[in-house]
């Protein structure tokens, strides 16, 4: 898998749950604006990869 579709699949699983933890920042008092988000979703697609990263060379034990 290409690393460009990896990220295209992690930002897709990103935006499913968006709405959720929009409603989880709003119900804390947190305001989060339309230009917060591509930072917050770059650092969620890394530690997404990591994850994947990790998944994949435990499966190769």
């Amino acid at each position: 898998m290409s690393q460009d579709t990896k990220t295209l699949e992690f930002m897709q699983i990103a935006m499913k749950y968006l709405p959720e933890a929009k409603a989880k920042l709003d119900e804390a008092g947190i305001e989060i604006r339309a230009e917060h988000l591509q930072p917050m979703m770059e650092l969620l697609t890394k530690v997404m990869n990591d994850a994947y990263e990790l998944g994949k060379s435990e499966a190769g034990k």
